[in-house]
Parts: structure tokens; sequence; C-alpha cells
């Protein structure tokens, strides 16, 4: 089997098991099934607004959907767990269906569709849209449109946050489609930035002076209190200690006398002075 052929065959059981679970869970508030694959086998969680009408009694009505999804719809080892709908007002499939229920009632479908749209937004939806299609007032079949809040029509948030549902019903002049889209409440758009404001800073408290009662003057006497000065005394004359050199004897070297030999000149010669 190609993975495109697989992946076909997959979403083809998992609507039939969303149909069959939405007539077999009609008075618990069916409201969804998120269907994946796990190693010990499959695991079904089911959103209802009444989980003990899905368990039953000692659970005996959750181990007969477990059964009959393992031989109608060949899901191995299936492991189902209740959840219940916290807000009933953002599950498409839950607002859908009671617009459905009161189409059946004999309700006007204006009227049906605005109590719905109202209900939707006052439980803080960002943005509802609820369409009515089929033979509504005469033989030509048409369709009505209600519309409210923050509604975008493509982009990512579009695809992947907003809830979608389709539930059909039939009355005596045909079918009827309710088709029913929400934008819930906490979805982040990559458009819209939140300013995070900071904190106020608390003023500094004023503290006031104490004021300080005085006696009157003639009660009450100041002495001013002067330092103490401390007297120095400083002598005129300052006595410098005498100190005594001792006199070093310079030993006395005798220079022995040379003696000159006379030399004896010969009659004759002159004597000149150069």
């Amino acid at each position: 089997m190609s993975i495109v052929r697989r992946f076909i065959t997959e979403a083809i059981k998992k609507t039939e098991i969303d149909e069959f679970l939405q007539k077999k869970l009609e008075r618990a508030g069916y409201g969804g099934v998120d269907i994946s694959k796990t190693p010990l086998g499959t695991h079904i969680v089911i959103y209802a607004m009444r989980p003990g009408l899905v368990i039953g009694r000692g659970g005996e009505t959750i181990k007969e959907l477990a059964v009959t999804l393992e031989q109608n719809f060949k899901l191995p080892n299936p492991q189902i767990s209740v959840s219940e709908i916290e807000v009933p007002e953002f599950n498409a499939f839950v607002v859908a269906s009671r617009v459905a229920s009161a189409l059946q009632r004999g309700i006007h479908f204006r009227r049906a569709g605005y109590w719905a749209l109202n209900q939707v937004m006052d439980a803080g939806a960002l943005g509802v849209e609820i369409v009515i299609s089929g033979k509504l007032r005469t033989e030509r079949a048409r369709f009505e449109k209600f519309r409210a809040g923050y509604f975008p029509r493509c982009g990512d948030p579009a695809l992947k946050n907003m809830k979608k549902a389709e539930v059909h019903v039939q009355l005596k002049p045909g079918i009827l489609g309710v088709r029913v889209k929400i934008m819930p409440s906490d979805v982040q758009f990559p458009d819209k930035i939140n300013i995070i404001e900071p904190p106020p800073i608390d003023e500094m408290p004023i503290i006031e002076e104490k004021k300080i009662e005085t006696l009157p003057d003639s009660k009450v006497k100041i002495q001013e209190i002067s330092p103490e000065k401390k007297e120095t005394h400083i002598p005129s004359k300052v006595e410098v200690p005498k100190v005594e050199v001792p006199k070093v004897e310079v030993p006395k070297v005798e220079v022995p006398k040379v003696e000159v030999p006379k030399v004896e000149v010969p009659k004759g010669f002159l004597i000149q002075n150069y």
C-alpha cells in the first residue's frame, strides 16, 4: 500500500469511527475523538460533556465500546479514556449539535443561529461563524450565515487553531446542514504583540519631622562649654649635649737622606746652564 492510499484509508476509518460514536454517545454530549497509535495498541480519547454516561455502571459501556471498535473497525488493542469538556461553548461539535437539536424541535433557524452565536461569544471566544444550509423556507435550497467577532479566513491560525464541525439533521422539507467554526480565546496571533507594562514604582513615604517643644528662656539657661586648652611649655633655650671627638695621632714618617756624590770637574771645562 502506498503512503497516499494509507493516509486516505486512515482518514476514512477515523470519519467512520467519529460518526459511530456520535450516534452511540448522543445522550452523553459527545464532543469529538482523538485516535493515536502507541507501541501497546491504539489510544482513543473521547471528549464528552457527561463522562459518566460514556463509562457506564461499573465500566460496562466503555468495555462494550472497546470490543466494538476492535471487531468492527480492526483497531488493535483499543485503550479508551474519557475527557470532560471544560467549556462546551468552545467545542464546535457541541455547538453544532445544539443548533441541530433546536431545529429538530421546530425552532426557527434564525433564532437558533443567533442563540448559539450569543452563547459562544459570551463564553469569551474571539470569533464564531455558523452556517445553516438547506431548504430553510422555500423549496429552493439556500444558506444563512451568522458571524461575530474576529474571524480570520486564511493563514496559519485559521488552519491550526480554528475548531470546525459539521452536523446534519433530517427535517420534513429535507436535510439541513449546520457548520460551525470557532476561534477560541487562547489563540496567539503572530501579528499581535502584548506589551507587558512595568510594575508601578511605590513612592517613598514622606517622614514628617517631629517638632521639639522648647521651654521659655527664663527657665532654661544654656551654658556654652568651651573645649579645654592644654598648655604646652616650650623651652626658650635648647641645650645641645657636647660630644667629645677623640684625637687621632698621625705617625711621623722619617724620610731618609740621600747623599749626592760630589763630582770633581777637571780644570779647563766650563759648565753652562741649559
